[in-house]
């Protein structure tokens, strides 16, 4: 069983740059795949960017590309996700998710465990 908790969210000028954190629980957190996904008011739920077990390989969703970096930090548990050069159309509740095992997935239902969620609000 893995828990997961999101931090960092907040409120923001459009352009502006926040950083989220997910801390995991459990000593095998380096076998996780995690994942970012996000979810705006009305919409589904939606993938972010995703990172391996060892922080080798990284993927994102394409309006997220060159300004969302993902990265991890398995001595701490701790998955981030940086977020730069924010745009109104980026605020939603931010959440991580965790799969044991290798591969990855877009799709929300591919992972086991989630986080609470953080809201990020990106003013215009």
């Amino acid at each position: 069983q893995v828990q997961l908790v999101e931090s960092g969210g907040g409120l923001v000028q459009a352009g502006g740059s926040l950083r989220l954190s997910c801390a995991a629980s459990g000593r095998t957190f380096s076998t996780y795949a995690m994942g970012w996904f996000r979810q705006a008011p009305g919409k589904e739920r939606e993938f972010v960017a995703a990172i391996s077990g060892s922080g080798g390989r990284t993927y994102y969703r394409n309006s997220v590309k060159g300004r969302f970096t993902i990265s991890r930090d398995n001595a701490k548990n701790t998955v981030y996700l940086q977020m730069n050069s924010l745009k109104p159309e980026d605020t939603a509740v931010y959440y991580c998710a965790a799969r044991d095992g290798s591969g990855w997935s877009g799709s929300p239902a591919w992972y086991d465990y989630w986080g609470q969620g953080t809201q990020v609000t990106v003013s215009s």
